[in-house]
């Protein structure tokens, strides 16, 4: 690699990458969170604009109870149970997860037949760790059967740190999953049952005369924010999975381990305003900027134009987009000759708090190698340089 070369390249495209990433707020910082796990993922491209220690298993606790709803939907789309059928709750399910239990409750009793719509608005709206157990029940004939279940769909969709042992989120030793899992999850939620994803808005749920309201902390406290779930245990601390829109982009946050049901209201709704105005996507092609053409050595023609498969998106907080560099590395000389559409260079992004990022240039043109009397004068001219 010809250090001198590189250099001059790197300056070249990183003027062009000004024009494609244009300068953002002066006052913009790089997020800091007091949660110990969170992400923040744009719905429509998948990217993840931010995280820490966003890969890491952690305790979901009541977060859990997204893939629950998430493996009965799954049943529904396949044909294999419908939102009408009906499952009696058990002595085991009203026992550990009623009233009395001190947890989250739909309020089921012995003995109630409530459809799978009902225990679905149950464990969506009112986190009813009973509702759970019966649809467990009723679907796989054990809640740990139905976990096993859980887990297979989840590595099935993507999800890849994510372990269940319960459908409730209850402490147990292996239920363990990552807050960017859980982002992924949410927007696999919205996009495979968008008919059903509005029952995360709902502010409230009766159930035998009693009527409960949705934990979830932003919904009618900001605009646009429409799901999903909140957590809480000892072991884990607050964490909340949201989703919203603003001018027609979705963001979705997943946050986990605050120190009160306040702390996790009050960051989760800084971080959602922040998922968009702190962030942006760009999308590079070979059209949007001005990559250089490549000298070739022994060449009919001295350079070689390139371009690369596009388009390309760029993610990332926009200070750090700000600073984003960009360069062309390649070993030089390029020896002639040249095939069009083979590998010549490789285009770098670089973004703080992203990993590097190598996009293959390839030539757009064939250079020949030149004939004899043009090699005599390449010859010569390297003979009186050298002079």
């Amino acid at each position: 690699m010809q250090t001198g070369a590189m250099i001059a390249l790197r300056n070249l495209v990183v003027a062009t990458i000004a024009a494609v990433l244009p300068a953002m707020w002066a006052s913009a910082q790089i997020i800091e969170t007091p949660a110990s796990h969170a992400a923040i993922m744009d719905y429509a491209t998948g990217e993840v604009l931010f995280e820490k220690n966003g890969d890491a298993p952690m305790i979901p606790a009541s977060m859990t109870k997204m893939m629950t709803v998430y493996t009965v939907l799954d049943r529904v789309k396949r044909g294999e149970i419908a939102l009408t059928d009906q499952f009696t709750v058990s002595e085991d399910a009203w026992r550990r997860g009623g009233w009395d239990s001190g947890g989250s409750t739909m309020g089921l009793g012995i003995g109630d037949q409530p459809t799978v719509e009902e225990l679905l608005r149950g464990v969506i709206v009112l986190s009813g760790n009973d509702a759970c157990i019966v649809l467990a029940e009723g679907l796989a004939g054990s809640e740990e059967a139905f976990a096993r279940e859980m887990t297979d769909l989840a590595r099935e969709i993507g999800l890849e740190n994510a372990t269940f042992e319960n459908t409730t989120g209850l402490d147990s030793d292996g239920q363990r999953v990552s807050a960017i899992d859980l982002a992924k999850l949410a927007a696999a939620k919205i996009r495979d049952f968008p008919e059903f994803y509005e029952v995360y808005a709902v502010r409230e749920y009766e159930w035998r005369g009693i009527s409960q309201p949705n934990r979830n902390p932003l919904l009618g406290t900001m605009a646009g924010v429409d799901g999903l779930k909140t957590g809480h245990l000892s072991v884990s601390g607050f964490g909340l999975t949201a989703s919203g829109v603003r001018d027609g982009t979705r963001r979705i946050l997943v946050i986990n381990g605050l120190e009160s049901a306040n702390a996790r209201a009050r960051e989760a709704e800084r971080l959602m305003r922040m998922a968009y105005s702190a962030f942006d996507i760009k999308t590079l092609t070979a059209a949007s900027m001005v990559l250089p053409d490549l000298p070739v050595w022994m060449g009919e023609q001295p350079t070689v134009p390139v371009t690369f498969e596009g388009p390309i998106t760029v993610s990332g907080h926009v200070r750090a987009l700000e600073r984003g560099r960009v360069a062309v590395e390649y070993e030089e000389p390029l020896e002639a000759p040249v095939a069009a559409g083979s590998q010549v260079a490789t285009l770098v992004v670089e973004i703080e708090d992203k990993e590097r990022l190598e996009i293959p240039l390839i030539a757009e043109t064939d250079v020949a190698r030149t004939g004899f009397v043009g090699q005599a004068l390449e010859g010569l001219r390297l003979m009186i340089e050298g002079a």
